[in-house]
């Protein structure tokens, strides 16, 4: 149970975070009010997690799809749920209208399981496309140089609403050293923008972590996504 103590130390963090959301943002001359700080929430209890929403973090971000599932019937909290780490796709006929944004659609099959499965529910899932731009082997996401036809294709699938995208920069000490992972992110969005591909929305980017959000925010980020930052070191 997530005490006195624990609520004020998650308090502190969300102060510190919000402060340098608001000067990044104004720094690119931007409203802070356009991004969103999403909670990721892997590992994290639900009384924490209760804490944060209290303290007005209205959306969660998880990595698997059954710890969504128990959580989201928990929590007992108007949230947003986002999944944000890879998808299987025999997970998908778990999901339904509880997710408000999935950040990691970055292959056809993928796609596909999910037009099917919104097809049976009656819904259209919004995601993100996730672009693999540093070009590291261990990341998912679909080559920069693909992204355009695999948009394309998604554009025909009418239970996918693609919302934007979405990267991962490389863990670095020094977030200058992944600015231009997220410059070319948001030149990747203004190119798609510019083909107006039909149903197809770039108003979201989903990128930067609890190391590099600041630099993420200069760039044109909307979605930050913090765990670490928020709720400290988690046992994996």
């Amino acid at each position: 149970m997530t005490n006195i103590t624990d609520k004020q130390r998650i308090k502190q963090s969300l102060d510190v975070i919000r402060s340098n959301i608001e000067a990044a943002a104004l720094r690119a001359g931007r409203d802070p009010k356009d991004v969103k700080l999403l909670g990721v929430t892997k590992n994290v209890d639900i009384d924490a997690m209760r804490a944060a929403f209290d303290l007005g973090i209205c959306n969660f971000g998880e990595n698997r799809v059954q710890e969504f599932l128990r959580k989201s019937d928990i929590l007992d909290r108007e949230c947003r749920w986002h999944l944000i780490g890879r998808l299987q796709t025999n997970k998908v006929k778990y999901l339904d209208e509880r997710v408000s944004l999935i950040h990691s659609l970055d292959r056809p099959e993928l796609a596909e399981a999910l037009q099917k499965r919104g097809e049976q529910i009656n819904y259209r899932f919004p995601v993100l496309v996730q672009v693999n731009v540093s070009g590291e082997e261990s990341k998912a996401g679909v080559e920069p140089e693909k992204l355009k036809y695999f948009i394309l294709a998604l554009s025909k699938m009418g239970n996918i609403q693609v919302k934007g995208l979405m990267t991962i920069a490389p863990y670095t000490d020094n977030p200058e050293k992944v600015r231009e992972v997220f410059k070319k992110l948001k030149n990747l969005s203004v190119d798609i923008i510019r083909e107006r591909v039909e149903n197809i929305s770039m108003e979201e980017l989903s990128m930067g972590m609890s190391g590099d959000y600041t630099v993420a925010i200069e760039e044109g980020s909307t979605i930050v996504r913090i765990g670490t930052a928020i709720f400290g070191e988690r046992i994996y």
